[in-house]
């Protein structure tokens, strides 16, 4: 894994374990590798790791089964939602607005220009 210097290494693990929920590649009540696996794997702290299952837990995004391992939570996808859509409009949308505006494009143009892009990459044809 290549690690971005601007962000902390354990929420860029974060992002990573949620993309893979997202896409499926962790489906739900699978169990995830164990701390020292995974540390050993991406080539970091074991502690690091240990942040980043604590901080999916408190998200609700895993479950740990005491014994046994670290698991998909079935609300997965919803909490994987909740928490990227909070940070987005936190820290990522606000710098969208301030380039709309010092860039003057109407809404419309932002209309036109998300709805073409909705149709070419999402909708089948």
């Amino acid at each position: 894994m290549d690690f971005n210097p601007n962000k902390a290494i354990y929420l860029q693990i974060v992002d990573h374990i949620c993309e893979n929920i997202l896409l499926g590649k962790l489906p739900i009540d699978s169990k995830l590798p164990s701390v020292r696996e995974l540390a050993i794997e991406i080539a970091v702290n074991p502690n690091t790791v240990m942040r980043t299952y604590d901080f999916l837990q408190q998200q609700g995004i895993i479950s740990n089964k005491r014994g046994v391992g670290f698991f998909v939570t079935p609300d997965s996808f919803s909490q994987i939602k909740k928490y990227k859509k909070e940070i987005f409009v936190k820290e990522d949308l606000p710098q969208v607005f301030k380039n709309i505006y010092l860039l003057d494009i109407s809404l419309e143009e932002l209309k036109e220009r998300y709805d073409a892009f909705i149709n070419e990459n999402y909708k089948s044809n």
